[in-house]
């Protein structure tokens, strides 16, 4: 399939251009309450934020009293990017300990755990992998959006970068942590986008926009 980039297309592209290179997020938010700035209470504090980001990622208050889920909280440490403290003008604490988990690091132990958006997704072997997907059925700028948000917050996809376009679709260069394999067993278990049989020139695999 050759490609060429129409104006329409191309207007999209143009328009939306702040989303690509884009790179999933970098961290989650986490917070707990305090009384002080001690190194004492900070310990027990990042345990209480991260298990609230379990939660939250989870979708079960009650998921922290599992064993190895309350073993990985234990190490909050190892997942912790940086904190800061917010003074409270009411409630039982002075103050909330604010933290930023490593989001990537807080993904994988989650997976691990069979919890969250990719518990029935296998752990992935990290193998860094450059690769180009087409990917078709895109009719509107919002499937435009919809194709590089989702890119955006995939766990697998460190960067994206659309290359080229056709009038139904783009051709995308991915920067991905794991194999190209698992990424598309990943994209199979989300259903935002399908496998496609109609592939453009230089594509490693062929995707369409599921409806």
């Amino acid at each position: 399939m050759r490609l060429h980039v129409p104006l329409r297309l191309f207007g999209w592209i143009l328009a939306l251009a702040p989303l690509t290179g884009i790179a999933a997020p970098s961290s989650y938010t986490g917070s707990a309450p305090v009384n002080s700035q001690s190194d004492d209470e900070r310990v027990g504090a990042l345990k209480t934020a991260l298990a609230n980001v379990v939660i939250e990622q989870a979708g079960d208050p009650g998921v922290v009293a599992r064993p190895e889920v309350a073993k990985a909280v234990e190490k909050a440490e190892r997942y912790m990017l940086q904190y800061s403290y917010r003074r409270n003008t009411g409630g039982d604490a002075a103050m909330t300990l604010v933290v930023q988990f490593d989001a990537t690091a807080v993904d994988q132990m989650l997976q691990r755990l069979g919890l969250g958006a990719l518990a029935n997704v296998p752990v992935a072997p990290e193998t860094p992998t450059e690769a180009t997907l087409w990917i078709g059925d895109i009719r509107t700028a919002d499937d435009y959006a919809r194709v590089i948000g989702y890119l955006g917050k995939s766990n697998f996809v460190k960067a994206a970068q659309p290359m080229q376009a056709t009038a139904d679709g783009i051709l995308v260069r991915v920067s991905l942590s794991t194999d190209l394999a698992h990424f598309l067993d990943a994209v199979a278990m989300e259903r935002t986008l399908a496998a496609s049989t109609t592939r453009a020139d230089g594509a490693d695999a062929a995707l369409v926009l599921a409806r």
